[in-house]
């Protein structure tokens, strides 16, 4: 059960410690927690931008209304897909659900390292992309999904309890 309290526990935090920095192990630690999500036929299609450079987190907060928070946060990871991986065709029918698996195990290795860390998303929002796309110097057949602010907390939040019983079907709707 301490393992599922990882999940339970779990939370959007948007607000951040002041002058308190995330280690580039700690980033390269999330970022192999989220090289770790399933994908399909294992194709992989995931590249990650670990970004520290304050100057670029405010950047991004400024084109992003969405990701403001980014102004307060330490470091931020922006999780790419690219659908041209493979020559098959998987990557480009199942990358968004490949690089949602390593998003939600970036959330989770982050509350487990006691880091704060909120999902903002962009893809498929072409005007938010296209805002980000020359700031990062992305190739165009990379597609960024979001943009996950890291920092330690610099509040107490608790988690919410989405748990809806009225939502699980046995069997049949």
């Amino acid at each position: 059960m301490d393992d599922l309290n990882l999940i339970f526990n779990r939370k959007s935090i948007r607000h951040y410690q002041n002058g308190k920095e995330v280690g580039k192990d700690k980033l390269k630690l999330l970022i192999q927690a989220g090289m770790s999500a399933p994908s399909a036929v294992n194709i992989c299609p995931w590249e990650f931008i670990a970004v520290t450079d304050a100057g670029l987190l405010d950047s991004l907060a400024e084109r992003l209304p969405n990701a403001s928070m980014l102004r307060e946060a330490a470091a931020a990871i922006i999780v790419c897909g690219d659908p041209e991986r493979d020559d098959s065709g998987i990557a480009r029918k199942f990358w968004v659900q490949d690089c949602s698996a390593a998003t939600e195990n970036i959330l989770l290795a982050a509350e487990a390292l006691g880091l704060g860390a909120v999902w903002t998303g962009l893809y498929p929002d072409q005007e938010r992309i296209g805002k980000i796309r020359p700031l990062l110097s992305l190739p165009e057949r990379i597609i960024p999904l979001n943009v996950i602010p890291l920092g330690y907390p610099a509040e107490k939040i608790l988690p919410k309890d989405k748990w809806e019983e009225s939502r699980l079907h046995w069997e049949k709707w």
